[in-house]
């Protein structure tokens, strides 16, 4: 039996939104975020060393790391589903953005998200200096390189419905931590009307409302 380790409000939820999606059997088992440090709690580490979600166990086996976890499902129970065919353009598509997601879009939001606290919780005395120093990086690194990543997505869907091709498929399951994150922080806005078009269809499918109910609430880098 799989078991999804699931943490809430994290890349975990795309894990349990593609078990719906290949209507494979599975447990979760949820853990809550420390209230303090917004971190997982330490009994995810009797799970994994790095003590992160999303991980799953399927017997003996445990996976972590979102991406790793994807291929795996597909590898051992996709029976050639939600991926394209090896040796098509399609497939070198999927494996682009099967990894873009973490390796590229995920980092400059994630750096907003921690100089956006580093203003908010900065001491008094040193707040003026620490947001003079994040509008700055804001402004010169980050929001250039998110605005120049918001465009190329856009255009690539302007050629095609879905990441990998025509077909929804698992790069699309990959894609959507980022894009939900870039929506909640205004990154994603009314410039993008393919992005908003593809959020749109991901969140009407079924198996993803599904993932909802088993998983619970979810927000993303609020």
């Amino acid at each position: 039996m799989i078991v999804l380790h699931h943490l809430e409000n994290s890349r975990s939820q795309r894990v349990l939104w593609l078990l719906e999606e290949l209507g494979l059997p599975y447990e979760v088992k949820k853990y809550k975020r420390d209230r303090k440090t917004m971190l997982a709690p330490p009994e995810l580490r009797a799970v994994h060393p790095l003590g992160k979600s999303p991980v799953i166990t399927d017997g003996k086996i445990t996976v972590a790391e979102s991406g790793a976890i994807l291929e795996y499902l597909l590898d051992t129970h996709g029976q050639g589903r939600l991926r394209p065919a090896a040796g098509t353009a399609e497939r070198r598509q999927f494996t682009y953005w099967l990894h873009f997601a973490e390796g590229s879009a995920m980092p400059p939001l994630l750096m907003t998200l921690v100089f956006d606290q580093v203003k908010a919780k900065s001491p008094l005395i040193v707040k003026p200096i620490a947001k003079g120093i994040a509008d700055q990086v804001g402004r010169m690194f980050l929001r250039p390189n998110l605005d120049a990543q918001m465009n190329f997505m856009e255009a690539e869907l302007g050629t095609r419905p879905w990441f990998a091709g025509a077909e929804f498929s698992a790069a699309d399951v990959q894609m959507s931590f980022p894009l939900e994150a870039a929506a909640a922080r205004g990154v994603l806005d009314a410039r993008h009307p393919k992005l908003q078009d593809w959020l749109e269809r991901i969140h009407a499918r079924p198996a993803y409302h599904r993932a909802l109910e088993k998983g619970g609430p979810y927000g993303v880098m609020s």
